[in-house]
């Protein structure tokens, strides 16, 4: 097992995932945009890197942070929304090219369960792929660019709505009225268990492989979101009452599970 990873992408996940690498022994570098996080990483025993991905190229020493690393972790939000937005496309275009002059061999890409759109029933690895946004068909393109790169193995995670300890919708969510959906399930997952996935993935090799990252406890967004906004002492929210036949998606983390996996953090809190 390899023992040098770099991270693209301290944030949120990012940091915590590169800290509990860190205890388990690899030597991690690591990724920010901001000069003011460079320190911050030092700190947590990561090489720092200030490196940015743009449609005109990348800003940093690209070249320096991926030599000498066998698996890298790509872990950067597309950012499609707001005025100015960028090809995430053209990122990853500029980005493989790099990867491919490089000693990596590994990848692992974080995309989302965008991909899947406004898909009905139960979806799972093996679903079409039917993105409705901007970001769901650029995570598409870039999960087909990163697969059919033959100079390295791309894993695909496709993590549902990301929740921890100082995330959750239920905060942008309090106290609205006429909220749509209320019937569709929830696909959630704590980043706890991100992490763990990551990990798992890294030890026991599962290298060229798709996995939904989503818990497997979907009650309806109503139900979930009104004891969740209770537990915290935050004003409820309130969900329009429809007729319509539609009853919103269910991702299954299938082939996490086929593996006798499981998942370790639940969501409700």
């Amino acid at each position: 097992m390899t023992k040098s990873i770099g991270i693209l992408g301290c944030g949120w996940l990012g940091l915590p995932l590169a800290k509990k690498l860190i205890e388990k022994g690899y030597s991690v570098k690591g990724t920010t945009t901001s000069a003011n996080k460079l320190d911050v990483l030092q700190k947590e025993g990561i090489t720092p890197y200030q490196i940015s991905l743009s449609e005109d190229g990348i800003q940093g020493n690209i070249g320096e942070f991926l030599s000498n690393i066998e698996i890298l972790i790509i872990n950067v939000p597309p950012k499609l929304r707001g005025k100015h937005t960028e090809s995430f496309v053209e990122k990853m275009k500029f980005l493989v090219a790099e990867i491919k002059k490089s000693t990596v061999a590994y990848v692992i890409f974080v995309s989302s369960t965008a991909v899947y759109g406004n898909t009905e029933g139960e979806v799972s690895e093996d679903s079409p792929l039917e993105p409705a946004t901007e970001s769901g068909k650029q995570l598409v393109e870039c999960e087909k660019i990163l697969r059919n790169e033959e100079s390295f193995k791309t894993t695909i995670i496709r993590f549902g709505g990301l929740i921890g300890p100082d995330r959750h919708p239920v905060t942008t969510l309090s106290g609205r009225e006429h909220l749509s959906n209320g019937n569709h399930p929830i696909n959630l997952i704590h980043l706890d268990d991100c992490i763990h996935m990551i990990l798992t993935i890294l030890e026991q090799s599962y290298w060229g492989e798709i996995f939904n990252g989503v818990y497997p406890h979907h009650p309806k967004k109503q139900v979930y979101y009104f004891e969740e906004a209770q537990k915290r002492g935050l004003p409820t929210p309130s969900y329009k009452t429809e007729s319509s036949p539609k009853k919103g998606k269910i991702v299954l983390s299938k082939n996490f599970l086929d593996k006798n996996q499981s998942f370790t953090t639940p969501i409700i809190s």
